[in-house]
């Protein structure tokens, strides 16, 4: 993509990124919708989430300018000094990702990972299957804990809630990355 900075149009986001990040949403779209019907689909596209991610996280290491981690890895202080002249409606125009930006990047690649790593918890509490399959003796521990007012960590019940509610926080910050986009 270009920006236009008063002067000749700059190149800001590689064909590595934008690959990437439109890969990352159909993904996403067809993981959130699938709901685990049919399951292969599902569980495929969230493995091609964890790869895409997987990449995405090398390539901001030695990536282009843009698409480097060190570029919008801002501290909270100035992430919310921004959020602040958003609101004011003077923000600083950036090159590349403002601190705003940059804080929904990392949240969405935690959120991702932590989603699909719950789904991966859930298939081999589940079914026994997947990569993570040689864990799910740990993983199978349905009902309550000793004390009889937790879930254990590890039942299938447990994973699914936290698979969902995952899902749906991540879709959240979607939106919102999505409405900061149109700001």
């Amino acid at each position: 993509a270009l920006a236009r900075t008063g002067g000749p149009p700059v190149r800001v986001w590689d064909l590595v990124v934008r690959f990437g990040h439109w890969t990352l949403a159909a993904l996403c779209r067809t993981a959130y919708l699938t709901e685990g019907k049919p399951m292969w689909l599902h569980s495929s596209a969230g493995y091609g989430v964890l790869i895409v991610i997987a990449f995405r996280v090398l390539w901001g290491f030695i990536g282009t300018t843009h698409a480097r981690f060190r570029d919008f890895a801002y501290p909270p202080r100035e992430v919310i000094a921004y959020l602040k002249s958003l609101l004011a409606r003077h923000p600083r125009h950036y090159l590349g990702h403002n601190p705003a930006g940059g804080a929904m990047v990392f949240a969405l690649l935690l959120s991702l990972c932590c989603t699909a790593g719950s789904g991966m918890a859930l298939y081999a509490a589940g079914s026994g299957r997947g990569p993570v399959a040689a864990a799910a003796a740990l993983l199978r521990g349905e009902g309550l804990s000793p004390s009889g007012k937790y879930p254990r960590i590890g039942g299938e019940d447990f994973w699914e809630e936290s698979h969902e509610f995952l899902a749906n926080a991540t879709l959240g910050l979607v939106l919102l990355h999505v409405g900061g986009v149109l700001a």
